[in-house]
């Protein structure tokens, strides 16, 4: 079974500050635990990605003289 309720962010603030400090401490774990692993996420796509080769790299930077040449004239 599935309850789903809707609160406004006020009231979520004043519920969480009525509950006890070990359910406080359980609530402000599992929101870290959410947030690490997010952060991780990110970071495993971004190390995970593409990579330029040497190739492509050249050619960015001739790219990059040749545009540059260009626009000083």
């Amino acid at each position: 079974m599935q309850v789903q309720v809707d609160i406004g962010f006020d009231q979520l603030v004043k519920i969480i500050k009525t509950l006890p400090a070990n359910q406080l401490k359980r609530l402000k774990a599992e929101i870290e635990k959410e947030t690490t692993n997010h952060t991780s996420n990110l970071e495993s796509i971004l190390l995970n990605g593409p990579v330029a080769t040497e190739k492509q790299l050249k050619t960015i930077a001739e790219n990059r003289k040749a545009f540059n040449q260009w626009r000083t004239k």
